[in-house]
């Protein structure tokens, strides 16, 4: 049996781009309009790597936020992710390199984040990494975010390979689930330190090595 690996399949936040806290600042800065504050601690363990508005169904959940202001805290919650983006983001070496390294080495490479498709392709843009990926799938892409393996699911439809022909680079626990019930193999991360070519390509080499 074949198990060579054909692509790569990237979270965003987290793995390419250290976002982790920019979301965290831009949607305490939403909340604060209506008295509402998150701790940076429950953010990571309670919120990361989930879209806003699940955060928001959270709050309402435990925190009575009305849901007639999901829209409202959503779209300026945006706002203020771009602004910081803008201000913040630039590109890193190790992922110009390994990115590159990877696409002259034949594999395809995508990204799949739970974020929206603006988000992404500004992010993707200001990093100077967009146009390596053959694609981008965003929440928008699919009716179940993580943890539903639906976005890596259809990421290997898209990029017309079998699942173990793909590695999941992922970094939190809804990412890592998702990608483990697609079936793909996972090189899970805890920074963007360790997404660099030398860690992906040894964990390729490993999976490879592997008899089947």
């Amino acid at each position: 049996m074949d198990n060579k690996i054909k692509a790569i399949i990237f979270d965003m936040d987290g793995v390419l781009i250290d976002a982790k806290e920019w979301h965290y600042h831009a949607l305490n800065k939403a909340l604060d309009v209506f008295g509402m504050k998150i701790e940076y601690e429950q953010h990571l363990r309670r919120f990361d790597g989930l879209p806003t508005r699940e955060k928001l169904a959270i709050l309402n959940k435990e925190n009575n936020l009305p849901h007639k202001l999901f829209d409202f805290i959503d779209q300026l919650k945006q706002k203020y992710t771009l602004e910081l983006v803008e201000t913040m983001c630039s590109p890193t070496f190790q992922h110009e390199y390994l990115l590159s390294r990877f696409s002259t080495e034949g594999y395809k490479l995508a990204v799949a984040s739970n974020s929206i498709k603006k988000t992404i392709e500004t992010m993707l843009s200001k990093a100077n990494i967009l146009n390596f990926f053959d694609f981008y799938l965003s929440n928008q892409d699919v009716k179940k975010s993580k943890p539903s393996p639906e976005i890596y699911i259809k990421a290997i439809k898209n990029l017309n390979l079998i699942p173990k022909e793909c590695l999941v680079v992922e970094d939190n626990e809804n990412g890592i689930k998702a990608a483990i019930a697609s079936g793909a193999h996972v090189l899970a991360v805890k920074s963007i330190e360790e997404v660099n070519y030398y860690n992906i390509k040894n964990k390729i080499i490993s999976l490879e090595d592997v008899v089947c």
